[in-house]
């Protein structure tokens, strides 16, 4: 089934065609009174303003205070030549959650508070409180480098696509024994 926007847009053609020739297909989209479009979250958005509001007071500490780290982050995800299996632990990766580190650098097991990632929407409509897991190594990561794990398929890096490639300002938020905890068991 084609939804109202492409209907639209292919009537917009057809119509359009007969009069002054074809017209594009963004063209059409653009030009349909419906079509909404939901603005991705960008740094100091609404949405991150409101998640600073509602910190705790450990996150507005770890906000506050001096960064432990700062590294360029990467993103990795699983399936379609991503990461499979289980992280350096043995544990299954958690999406949004599991941050591959140099343990030279960072050690395995300390949890983390990335800054940039407090008020991060999710694709699941959640918004990411700014812990992450270092559970997982990788042989391209050498030195100040992150890579953080956002879920399966190449879809799953989109809510945090602004990060890839940022230098983050990172947190030692403590450390963590087992296996990374799960969205509905963090208890942060």
């Amino acid at each position: 089934m084609i939804g109202a926007s492409a209907a639209f847009a292919l009537f917009w053609a057809a119509l359009s065609s007969v009069a002054n020739g074809p017209v594009p297909y963004n063209v059409a989209v653009a030009a349909d009174e419906f079509r909404v479009e939901t603005p991705e979250a960008e740094a100091g958005s609404q949405a991150e303003q409101e998640a600073a509001l509602a910190l705790s007071a450990e996150q507005a500490e770890l906000m506050a205070g001096d960064p432990d780290w700062r590294a360029s982050a990467r993103l990795y995800h699983a399936g379609g030549g991503g990461a499979t299996g289980n992280d350096s632990l043995g544990c299954r990766p958690i999406a949004m959650r599991t941050v591959a580190v140099d343990p030279r650098i960072i050690p395995r097991r300390t949890k983390l508070f990335i800054r940039e990632t407090v008020g991060l929407r999710l694709a699941d409509g959640t918004v990411h409180d700014g812990y992450w897991y270092a559970s997982d190594t990788g042989g391209a990561i050498k030195g100040a480098k992150v890579d953080l794990f956002t879920g399966h398929g190449r879809g799953s890096m989109r809510p945090a696509q602004r990060l890839n490639m940022r230098t983050l300002t990172i947190a030692d938020a403590g450390r963590f024994d087992g296996c990374p905890p799960a969205w509905t068991t963090a208890e942060n």
